[in-house]
């Protein structure tokens, strides 16, 4: 899948672009059959609501299922990346976020870039995600929220939130969150929440602000995304353990635009179970690392 000149100066001035039902019900009820085999595990890659069971966030599910494996490397998701990058892209992250009926809780406002930085070391911006709803995504069960062309004011300061919810997040202090809204729009159109059906795609740009609110509706709405960083943006840091910030920097290579109907083989190392290697961190830069061996 290619973006058109249209999208790509769309996603400039936005930061995003929203493809409502781009898989069929067919390609998204493969990824919903396997998510809750993949949440009942008591593995460190599930973390958890703050005091409750429901999973919060899933990592590296395409280490684990297959397939979210074959997602992982779907033309779909991966080669409007690679369009705007105009370079082959690599998975830093993996998640399949949970915001489960009832008990879904907030997401801060927060860029992602800026844990990438703080926490990984990723030297510039050419990373950005790219999700795929796998409920349907309405007013009442905490869409995700986008300050439009906030992209734009690159960076932001932001602090260390270690204690609203069960994830620790870079968060991006109220008074700005409001003058940015300001400039975008205010009330016509400062704060954009893509929704629609099942299947649908969006697209964002890692600096991005975004946020969403808990959900207290009775409908879920688990989403999964893509972190896709350019090959040469790899992350200089091994801070946070491989589940959670993947090591594997080689390019991604597509499989067919029919794999999640079809059994194309995929390789899942961790379906067993997590590695010692999958849970273990270094504060050395990655540079320094390949110097020493």
């Amino acid at each position: 899948m290619r973006l058109t000149p249209d999208q790509l100066e769309q996603f400039d001035r936005d930061g995003y672009l929203f493809f409502p039902g781009l898989f069929s019900p067919q390609e998204t009820r493969t990824l919903t059959d396997a998510v809750p085999e993949l949440y009942s595990r008591r593995e460190a890659y599930n973390v958890r609501e703050k005091g409750k069971d429901a999973v919060r966030t899933n990592f590296a599910a395409h280490m684990v299922s297959e397939p979210f494996a074959r997602l992982a490397r779907h033309p779909r998701m991966v080669e409007p990346v690679v369009d705007l990058f105009g370079e082959a892209v690599y998975m830093h992250q993996f998640k399949v976020n949970g915001k489960m009926a009832f008990e879904g809780d907030v997401w801060q406002w927060h860029q992602d870039y800026g844990t990438w930085l703080n926490d990984d070391m990723m030297p510039t911006e050419r990373a950005m995600n790219v999700a795929i709803f796998l409920d349907e995504v309405n007013e009442y069960n905490g869409p995700l929220m986008f300050i439009p062309g906030s992209h734009k004011k690159g960076v932001v300061q932001a602090r260390h939130d270690l204690t609203t919810t069960s994830y620790p997040l870079w968060t991006v202090d109220h008074e700005l969150i409001a003058t940015l809204v300001d400039r975008a729009g205010g009330r016509d159109h400062g704060i954009v929440s893509p929704k629609g059906p099942a299947g649908s795609m969006i697209l964002f740009h890692s600096c991005l602000l975004h946020a969403s609110s808990s959900n207290l509706s009775p409908w879920n709405r688990v989403s999964v995304y893509l972190s896709l960083c350019a090959v040469s943006n790899h992350i200089r840091r091994f801070k946070r353990p491989e589940y959670i910030a993947h090591r594997d920097f080689r390019p991604i290579e597509c499989l067919p635009d029919d794999c999640l109907v079809r059994d194309y083989p995929v390789d899942v190392p961790w379906k067993d179970g997590l590695p010692a290697s999958a849970l273990q961190t270094s504060s050395v830069p990655f540079d320094e690392m390949k110097q020493a061996a």
